[in-house]
């Protein structure tokens, strides 16, 4: 996600809940005190029944490489320095002269592959489960929503590939995700999705890094708001995509990031972003494990990571 708040009026919230009352979404059908939101439809025998989805044993790194060179929205940047800490001017420590690269890491977690925690987007600063901003935010970390409250992610994962759909390599940005086209292309792929699955989109919009940044960031196809609304309705514990936002841009309507407000904030439904499909796609891999251990950060908002589906 691109913006640190989310600001939209009474009329968009109504229209974003459909018909709805504006209130019903603050309340989770796992509790006041539930902080997962979707990550509850995880339970062992889901896991048990993705993991015979095993066959061959071949494994794929959804997370991109990461370095200062990774597009992301401004002021967002990130840059890694290696040190060698007290070794100057000597041949190492001890007599066996032992030396060591340590690393510094300065940027912002939401850049490349990454993780959308449920405290990252609300609708005029109310959150999942109706957590109100000033109640839980702080500079040091989210007093709730944090993205270490978050358990492993192991379950089934779905890819829905949009390229091969609409016969192209990049999905032209502005092209919208909704019920029809997710529906035609999980026919078309053979593929039924499920309560807590990991559903991918891939739309060949990450091959633009490195070679087209400015058009990269400028838009993207992905989910849309019909689209969203009927994931969540299917239970999926995330959505994710190859894509810097995951939901199509331009948007659909003049609310701004409404996809990510129905999926976080409304359903508790995981994000995740600028995720590399492309191995799958060309192995038409579209039923797999998923395995996700994301870094902890106490109090996070996002997570940088490195999701590996297994065939």
């Amino acid at each position: 996600m691109r913006v640190a708040y989310v600001l939209c009026c009474s009329v968009a919230l109504l229209g974003a809940v459909g018909t709805a009352s504006a209130q019903d979404w603050t309340k989770s059908k796992w509790g006041p005190d539930d902080e997962i939101g979707a990550a509850n439809y995880m339970k062992p025998e889901l896991v048990v029944k993705a993991a015979q989805l095993v066959k061959t044993g071949k494994t794929y790194a959804l997370g991109f490489p990461l370095d200062n060179k990774m597009p992301a929205y401004p002021p967002r940047g990130f840059k890694i320095t290696v040190v060698q800490p007290g070794q100057a001017g000597i041949p190492g420590l001890g007599p066996s002269k032992t030396t060591y690269n340590d690393d510094i890491i300065e940027g912002w977690v939401g850049v490349g592959s990454q993780l959308d925690g449920l405290g990252h987007v609300g609708v005029e600063h109310v959150y999942y489960n109706g957590n109100k901003l000033l109640d839980f935010a702080d500079p040091t970390g989210l007093k709730k929503l944090g993205i270490d409250k978050l358990p492993p992610m192991v379950t089934r994962g779905v890819l829905l590939d949009m390229a091969a759909h609409y016969n192209t390599d990049v999905v032209k940005e502005g092209t919208a995700f909704n019920v029809k086209e997710i529906e035609e292309a999980a026919k078309k792929q053979g593929i039924e999705i499920r309560q807590g699955d990991v559903v991918l989109f891939h739309t060949g919009w990450a091959s633009l890094i490195g070679k087209d940044d400015k058009r990269f960031n400028s838009g993207e196809p992905g989910l849309g708001v019909e689209g969203a609304k009927y994931l969540t309705g299917k239970g999926v514990v995330a959505v994710g995509a190859d894509t810097w936002a995951v939901e199509v841009i331009p948007f659909e309507s003049k609310n701004v990031f409404e996809v990510h407000q129905i999926l976080l904030a409304m359903n508790g439904t995981y994000i995740m972003e600028v995720l590399n499909t492309a191995d799958l796609a060309k192995d038409k891999a579209y039923e797999f494990l998923f395995v996700l251990g994301q870094p902890r950060f106490k109090g996070g908002v996002q997570s940088m990571i490195n999701p590996v589906a297994i065939r």
